[in-house]
């Protein structure tokens, strides 16, 4: 039901416009009642950004997941990946989602809104682990935004050239930036590294940061 009305939605959107098109009419191509619309999206801002909610659960629970013994802003940069893994599911979905929110000014404030909900989570994360310096609130707060920020550029580049080609190994500079930028560690290479190939069996309907953690360990990470 619930990608039934997504898929609904934004067929409609493609065709009248965002504007244009009411929750009446949503429901009505759907085959559904307006509750049960409501039933799974508050609004009809959330149909348009229907996955959201549970990526920001699984960056939730993967931040949580972790120990003490973590580099921080390597834990908070592979929890950005997350996002990206959820663009990277569907990339058609992700490109016409990119097109829309530039057309509709009330959806790019929404989608900001979503990402600023992103970045408080990365950043209650690290202020917790930086409870004992001085300045922690103020470097969680700024790696935070930073991790975000090369996230999304990156990210972007991606949906403007239309889901075309493998987006992980642009991410993965942007963020290896921000962690040489805050965390001593080096900075990467100007050339392109080698990228490894890895096959990971995981059971359907795996929260994504278990996959993820599934990668790490088979690459065999910290």
């Amino acid at each position: 039901m619930r990608e039934a009305l997504v898929a609904a939605a934004f067929r409609l959107f493609l065709e009248r416009g965002y504007e244009e098109t009411t929750v009446d009419d949503i429901v009505a191509l759907a085959g559904v009642g307006r509750r049960s619309f409501f039933r799974y999206f508050p609004s009809k801002e959330d149909v348009v950004f229907p996955d959201h909610e549970r990526c920001l659960a699984d960056m939730t629970a993967f931040l949580a997941a972790g120990d003490g013994d973590d580099e921080p802003v390597g834990r908070v940069c592979d929890a950005a990946r997350l996002v990206l893994l959820m663009y990277a599911e569907n990339p058609g979905f992700s490109v016409q989602r990119y097109r829309l929110t530039k057309k509709v000014p009330g959806l790019r404030a929404y989608e900001l809104s979503v990402v600023w909900r992103y970045e408080r989570a990365l950043a209650g994360y690290l202020r917790g682990r930086f409870a004992g310096r001085r300045d922690g609130v103020l470097r969680a707060d700024v790696i935070a935004a930073a991790v975000v920020a090369a996230h999304n550029n990156a990210l972007r580049s991606w949906l403007r050239s239309d889901g075309t080609g493998e987006p992980t190994a642009t991410v993965d500079h942007a963020l290896d930036l921000v962690r040489a930028a805050f965390d001593g560690g080096p900075r990467p290479p100007v050339d392109e590294r080698p990228e490894d190939v890895v096959v990971v069996v995981s059971r359907r309907g795996a929260p994504l940061w278990r996959v993820v953690q599934e990668i790490e360990t088979t690459l065999g990470r910290d």
